[in-house]
């Protein structure tokens, strides 16, 4: 019950979702230590006055022990370098590492090589949960030695606190280094530590027999796996502390809103395994959100009943297929189910307009114009968004239960991106746990679904073009698809994300860099073309990430401007400079 030692963090995370240099300043003192006095209400507990504080480590009878924080762990000069060199046997790292799909790779990866080519034993414990806001901290503990992993932790759970335990030998890490020969003459020289000495060992005379643990073979989650588990932990977290009773679901029968409701339903299935695996915590959350206090969560199906209600708002361009689609999905899955047409809403607050100017608005195929048919389709994406919320206000009112409903909305990550949604539509919801997934992993996570969860239903919602079904039906088909609409497809639109986010590309430096990438598949003024439709969309439609529903963050090319793409909203999207330079170098192509 004692303080060794206070160790600042040296290396503060200032990228991408974090702003640590905005509130905190980093310990810039290397092998620097300093007498830190204690606020008394810290002194009364342990009995100190003062304790040291900095870039320190600490020195028991048997071994030395070091601290990284979080990003010093990523950082080029990592902490756990200098402090092995200097002896150090021992890293411990207590992180907050967000999960994005296809990362525990990178962080398992960068574990096991801090410990491969300097030796010793690293212990990585990583937070749990939702945030509070568009981070869900995925857990992912870790033990490695040697450069192997010995002791893998869960990656998703709704346990709160997770318990990982390895018994190694530090004559391992000795003898290892032992055959390090550059290792050894960098040691040589290294700058010593400050060592804070303490009174105890870890291991004991006796411990020789202990048996101890031996290297394994990470078991890495697929992203369709990842999917269907992180943001369905994300949702129960922010289910329970919201103090809400359910979600509601705007379902069209499409992909995006498909993928979604089978996302709630995979979070049904790990509440009632967590209530299975005897998690009171669990238990309890459920009983207070079904407000039944004798309520067991067995069944996913018959739990989803309760907590998720999906709606299927048609209009006179809805066609029969989507609403069978939902209508059948909804069974399948367990949820409550509404069907209701929105069309005399539509007629009425158009029938405002007209009775206001005299016109009436047209669809283009009517003879109106792009101007009429845009508009004709954004009211009525938007009525869906008030009757969304007005449902989940009063469905559970009606049905003569307490409590309210979260909107959930179902828009991808690419389409944010091409701002291919209307602003204060059904996009406009509480919360997205697809809002941060390329549409080509939520075809892939639906397949998932078809196999793992036996939901048939997703087997005529895959193979339908998506649609918006905002424009009139021709021969009672849809004739409006997604692609033709935004004029790109869906694969091409995750290839602009990777290189406008992560590449930090403009038109021009995209433009070069695709000529090469779609050699085989498009002429240089192809590509040119293709760029320029790109970049106009992009920036016309920027302005709409200003009010994205919070998302389930899970790609690095997320457009969520609300801290993670600080990029402008207004943009000169005629971008005049940079399409002439891609011009010419088309022609010189």
């Amino acid at each position: 019950r004692k303080i060794l030692l206070i160790r600042p963090k040296i290396s503060l995370a200032n990228a991408g979702n974090y702003r640590e240099l905005r509130w905190f300043t980093p310990w810039s003192k290397a092998r620097h230590v300093e007498e830190y006095f204690l606020p008394r209400i810290i002194q009364e507990v342990t009995g100190q006055e003062t304790v040291p504080f900095g870039d320190a480590v600490l020195a028991t009878k048997d071994t030395c022990l070091g601290a990284e924080i979080c990003e010093e762990l990523w950082a080029p000069n990592s902490p756990h370098i200098e402090m092995g060199l200097d002896g150090v046997e021992i890293f411990t790292n207590s992180s907050g590492s967000h999960h994005v799909l296809r990362k525990a790779h990178a962080r398992v990866d960068l574990v096991n090589s801090a410990t491969a080519k300097n030796g010793g034993i690293y212990i990585l414990a990583n937070q749990k949960g939702c945030d509070g806001d568009r981070l869900y901290y995925d857990g992912c503990a870790m033990i490695s030695m040697n450069g192997e992993t010995v002791a893998q932790g869960s990656q998703f759970s709704l346990d709160d606190v997770e318990v990982l335990v390895a018994t190694l030998d530090l004559e391992d890490v000795r003898s290892y280094r032992a055959e390090i020969s550059s290792r050894n003459l960098a040691a040589s020289k290294v700058n010593p530590y400050p060592r804070v000495k303490v009174n105890f060992a870890l291991s004991c005379p006796d411990d020789v027999a202990v048996p101890t643990c031996m290297p394994i073979q990470w078991r890495h989650h697929s992203p369709e796996e990842e999917i269907s588990l992180g943001p369905a932990c994300w949702l129960w977290d922010y289910l329970r502390r919201s103090k809400q009773a359910g979600f509601l679901l705007p379902l069209s029968g499409g992909i995006d809103s498909s993928a979604t409701a089978c996302i709630v339903y995979s979070m049904c299935h790990q509440v009632c395994l967590a209530v299975k695996n005897g998690n009171a915590d669990v238990l309890a959350d459920a009983r207070r959100i079904v407000n039944d206090d004798t309520y067991i969560p067995e069944d996913p199906q018959e739990f989803c009943k309760r907590v998720f209600t999906t709606c299927y708002m048609a209009s006179e361009n809805s066609s029969q297929d989507t609403c069978n689609r939902a209508k059948l999905l909804a069974e399948q899955i367990g949820s409550y189910h509404i069907n209701l047409n929105i069309d005399a809403a539509v007629k009425a607050v158009v029938g405002i307009f007209s009775v206001v100017t005299g016109r009436t608005p047209r669809f283009s195929v009517y003879g109106g114009s792009s101007r009429e048919s845009l508009a004709l389709q954004n009211v009525q994406a938007r009525i869906r968004m008030v009757l969304a919320y007005l449902f989940a206000q009063l469905t559970l009112w009606a049905r003569g239960m307490p409590g309210g409903l979260l909107v959930l909305g179902s828009a991808n990550v690419d389409e944010s991106l091409r701002g291919y949604l209307t602003k204060y539509d059904c996009s406009s919801a509480d919360i997205n746990p697809i809002g941060g997934i390329s549409k080509t992993d939520l075809k892939n996570f639906i397949q998932y679904c078809i196999e793992n969860f036996q939901l048939t239903a997703l087997r005529s919602i895959i193979s339908a073009p998506p649609t918006a079904e905002l424009e009139p039906l021709v021969d009672g088909q849809v004739a409006q698809t997604d692609e033709a609409d935004m004029g790109m497809t869906y694969a091409e639109l995750s290839v602009y994300g990777k290189l406008r986010k992560i590449a930090k590309a403009g038109p021009y430096s995209m433009f070069c860099k695709l000529i090469t990438m779609w050699k085989e598949i498009c002429t240089p003024r192809e590509v040119a073309s293709k760029v320029k439709h790109f970049f106009r969309m992009y920036s016309v439609n920027r302005h709409k990430m200003t009010t994205l529903t919070p998302s389930y963050h899970a790609e690095n090319y997320s457009p969520d401007d609300n801290r993670f793409d600080l990029r402008p909203f207004l943009y000169n999207s005629s971008w005049s400079w940079q399409f002439r330079c891609i011009d010419k170098q088309v022609n010189a192509l």
